[in-house]
């Protein structure tokens, strides 16, 4: 045997975000496991670029670090075959009160890969209409805007640490030095 397989996936809880699984696998060398496994339906995010350059950021309460996030803006597609780009879209409406029909895609993610099998597509978004934030019950959102140049320098001293936004970022710099 050359590859681990999965004889047996069995739910342990459904929450809102993800659904928790026990799989049980055989290793390449025949010995038994349990492994954790996150489903998620997957979710996309959008780096939003004013006319000015600077990007819209958002700052909210995030429970896991029990602390504010500077993020971009981001959000769980609402089933499975959702296109994630119009959970972009939405997303972006949603969260920082712009909307935007020119969003072209940056890149994919894969989040945390070895449990879970969550996917964010991202995009970045120009030509932004300002309209209205349409927050859920749940989340309480600032939005700022920010140089990139600036955010380069959160993200080399820490403040900002969330993946996607790091990622996403970086991407966006990358991607702008090339133009």
């Amino acid at each position: 045997m050359d590859r681990v397989k999965r004889i047996a996936r069995e739910l342990v809880k459904k929450c809102h975000v993800f659904d928790l699984y026990e799989d049980t696998v055989i290793t390449p060398e025949g010995h038994t496991a349990k492994w954790d496994f996150l489903m998620h339906f997957g979710a996309a995010a959008v780096v939003p670029v004013l006319p000015d350059g600077r990007i819209l950021m958002v700052r909210q309460y995030r429970n896991a670090v029990d602390r504010e996030s500077l993020e971009i803006p981001a959000g769980k597609k609402d089933t499975p075959d959702e296109d994630p780009y119009l959970c972009a879209k939405r997303e972006l409406e949603e969260e920082t009160g712009y909307r935007s029909e020119n969003l072209t895609k940056l890149l994919r993610l894969v989040t945390a890969i070895a449990y879970d099998n969550e996917i964010i597509d991202i995009y970045v978004a120009r030509d932004l209409i300002p309209t209205a934030q349409h927050l859920d019950d749940d989340e309480f959102i600032d939005v700022y805007p920010y140089e990139l140049s600036d955010l380069m320098e959160m993200i080399r001293k820490e403040e900002i640490q969330d993946a996607k936004t790091v990622a996403a970022l970086m991407a966006y710099r990358v991607q702008t030095e090339l133009c």
